[in-house]
């Protein structure tokens, strides 16, 4: 299983889009702040939005397009699964 996530920093604040096979893994080596980079320089770890995949190849493909959609299209895709901007780390993945 793959999944394409998006973090935010809080609600309509900086967004960070990514793709992994193990979601809880990844989404705790951000909240920790695990390495240095742009999650852990901007406090974005609260996981909004994901979606699985069955292949690795798609997910990347999934992720190089959201990557590309403008912000507008990206909050609206959030908030169409997540309106209040929950943070999903505690749902069962």
């Amino acid at each position: 299983m793959y999944f394409v996530y998006i973090l935010a920093s809080k609600r309509n604040g900086t967004l960070y889009i990514g793709v992994t096979n193990y979601l809880r893994r990844r989404v705790y080596q951000h909240k920790t702040g695990v390495y240095d980079g742009f999650t852990k320089k901007y406090d974005v770890h609260r996981l909004v939005y994901f979606e699985r995949f069955s292949q690795i190849e798609m997910a990347i493909q999934r992720e190089k397009q959201l990557k590309k959609w403008n912000r507008e299209w990206k909050i609206r895709l959030i908030e169409e699964k997540n309106p209040n901007w929950d943070d999903l780390w505690d749902v069962k993945i």
